[in-house]
């Protein structure tokens, strides 16, 4: 199993660089950030300086989406990334949430992001591709090489990404949705002709190593309620109690009231509160290294390739460095 670090690009953006060369000395291997240009500072900028500092840390964005970059202009920046660090970049797509709805706009289509995984992804290889109805080719590229991973919830864009991408990104560490959802993803890339097994799996989620359980969930329940953006955008198309997506994903969301993007991704998030201590445990990583170890060794028996630790809580560096002398060990060796 490899393990990535998930950051918020707060300033000072060095902070993040110095956090990321932690997690390569620690043994991640993936180095993530956010992406909203409103919320935070602009990624790929901080994603340059991280690449220069490490030597094999592989970086992108968990998420960027197909709205707020030209299709061409994204690509080109991976490639350029690529080209002065050598292959060294992974891009996380999706729908759009806070890069879009903060900026008062709604997130893409699916048809709109199938479309962009298949040209971001040709034009950052060197090969052609149709942006907006025109044929477009990056020249100067030659050999790079930029593997698409797809964030997805529901049916249809669990379809889409077995069906689409090259890897899936699940952002939450529960085990029975996770195995439901891997599972929809690989049969997907089976009725679309390709191999289930090429899919790299992510899960995503908050760990936070110790034995205090209350504080820790106090400094990770902000997940909840960012899943919970997601989940609610489910409900309103599949409705409650839909046979189309499980009651352990949508339930704990009745007593959702809205949702203020200034405190998204942030502990004390005010507009959490409505997640119970029972999502928090089964969608994050919390509790002493050995706890954190067994339950992602059922993650791994269940197909999974990597798990990213969101660190947006008070115990950073503390964090990266348990994993790294514990956990990690433990799950690589």
């Amino acid at each position: 199993m490899d393990f990535g670090l998930v950051l918020q690009t707060d300033p000072p953006a060095s902070a993040v660089v110095e956090l990321m060369r932690r997690a390569e000395d620690s043994g991640f291997r993936y180095g993530w950030t956010f992406d909203s240009a409103v919320l935070w500072q602009e990624p790929f900028v901080i994603h340059s300086r991280i690449l220069d500092r490490t030597e094999r840390l592989i970086v992108g964005p968990m998420v960027t989406n197909p709205g707020t970059r030209a299709w061409e202009v994204t690509a080109s920046t991976f490639a350029t990334l690529n080209e002065m660090y050598g292959n060294r970049t992974v891009c996380g797509i999706g729908r759009g949430d806070s890069a879009l709805r903060v900026a008062g706009r709604k997130p893409n289509t699916l048809a709109r992001l199938g479309a962009a995984i298949d040209a971001i992804r040709d034009l950052a290889e060197g090969r052609e591709a149709v942006v907006d109805g025109t044929p477009v080719r990056i020249p100067w590229i030659e050999g790079g090489r930029l593997p698409v991973w797809m964030a997805a919830y529901g049916p249809k864009a669990l379809a889409l990404a077995g069906q689409k991408a090259d890897g899936f990104i699940l952002q939450l560490a529960d085990p029975f949705l996770t195995e439901w959802m891997v599972k929809a993803v690989r049969d997907a890339a089976a009725g679309a002709g390709r191999d289930p097994d090429a899919i790299t799996i992510c899960v995503a989620a908050p760990a936070y190593v110790g034995d205090d359980l209350d504080h820790a969930r106090e400094q990770c329940r902000w997940f909840g309620g960012m899943v919970g953006n997601h989940v609610a955008d489910l409900v309103s198309r599949y409705g409650e109690h839909s046979t189309a997506v499980p009651d352990s994903l949508t339930a704990y969301i009745k007593a959702r009231q809205g949702y203020d993007y200034a405190h998204h991704g942030r502990a004390g998030n005010p507009d959490t509160a409505f997640v119970p201590d029972e999502i928090v445990d089964r969608f994050c990583l919390l509790g002493p290294a050995e706890a954190q170890i067994e339950k992602l060794e059922r993650l791994r028996a269940l197909g999974v390739d990597q798990f990213a630790v969101y660190a947006m809580h008070d115990a950073k560096e503390r964090t990266i460095d348990a994993y790294g002398e514990r956990i990690i060990p433990a799950l690589t060796g």
